[in-house]
């Protein structure tokens, strides 16, 4: 909690005050700590055209996530397979059963249960990346853990390092929509998919360089996750902008495992789906997700994802 609350700077050195891809957006946080906002609202992280080339070279942005587990009831008041999960495999065509966002469902000591949506820690002091014996895993400057999978060996060194459970090993070929071969790969947008290599959430870095929010962020019907610029400390779940780290200090919210060392930059707040009606006494169990196949994901003409319209119900892209 603390890395991420602090006053100053961030561990990059920019200051976690600066705005937002330069919009006045965290000048318009009140009292509230939330205002209306469209998920389009996220910048681009693209640098423009017109910077001036002597500029130093700095990330724009330091990315994080939050989940709300006030929020997150696993869809069962909706009756429906979690969207955050079928978003993703849509998005990415994530091979049948790997899902890249697994939602857990916990037993509280209090003697309830709650979803937990676990994707990817994105942690600062990333163990997996320390392991990999041919740097195929590696942090990109925005702070997302990638994969090249032109350098992965599949030694899975990392699998065993993550103390997150969230790698998954192609012990065979996985299934490609058609066209994929034609896509252009790059870790931040792993397709097509390849026998013999790890894969995981990689935080949507594809969609963030372009301004949008994740997938699963997108699909979820409860806006229940947020990204957020640690070095603008502004957040949005694509409904609301927050103060970031008001919003996590506020809430209570907290990361797993941090005893570990790991400085994970996702943030969970507390909760059971009470905001959307699901109570303690429920004992209704998340559907399984659909895969893509399933779902009717294709490629475009030019290699990025088409999204059916049915795994998309929370903001618009």
């Amino acid at each position: 909690m603390d890395s991420a609350r602090e006053k100053t700077t961030h561990p990059s050195g920019v200051s976690r005050r600066r705005v937002l891809g330069g919009l006045g957006i965290a000048a318009a946080i009140g009292a509230t700590g939330a205002v209306p906002v469209a998920a389009s609202l996220l910048p681009s992280a693209t640098k423009t055209a017109n910077a001036q080339e002597s500029e130093p070279a700095q990330p724009t942005h330091q990315w994080a996530m939050a989940i709300d587990l006030r929020k997150c009831d696993g869809c069962t008041t909706i009756d429906q397979a979690p969207k955050c999960v079928e978003g993703c495999n849509a998005e990415h065509f994530v091979p049948p059963g790997q899902e890249w966002i697994e939602i857990l469902q916990v037993d509280d000591p209090g003697g309830y249960t709650s979803f937990m949506p676990r994707i990817c820690n994105a942690c600062e002091n990333a163990p997996c990346t320390k392991v990999c014996p041919v740097g195929a895993t590696y942090h990109d400057p925005e702070g997302s853990v990638l994969i090249n999978h032109d350098k992965c060996i599949g030694c899975r060194m990392c699998m065993a390092a993550c103390p997150y459970g969230v790698r998954r090993f192609n012990w065979g070929q996985p299934p490609n929509p058609e066209g994929a071969s034609l896509a252009n790969y790059t870790p931040e947008y792993p397709v097509p998919h390849r026998k013999g290599t790890v894969e995981k959430c990689m935080t949507c870095a594809h969609r963030t360089k372009e301004g949008k929010l994740p997938a699963c962020a997108t699909a979820c019907p409860m806006f229940a996750i947020y990204l957020a610029d640690l070095n603008s400390d502004v957040g949005t779940n694509g409904k609301e902008i927050v103060k970031f780290s008001r919003f996590i200090g506020t809430n209570a919210a907290y990361r797993l495992k941090e005893e570990l060392g790991t400085r994970p930059r996702v943030w969970y707040i507390p909760g059971h789906g009470q905001d959307y009606g699901r109570t303690v006494d429920s004992t209704v169990a998340a559907k399984t997700p659909r895969n893509w196949q399933e779902l009717g994901a294709t490629l475009d003409s030019n290699g990025m994802p088409v999204r059916p319209s049915s795994s998309t119900q929370g903001a618009s892209n």
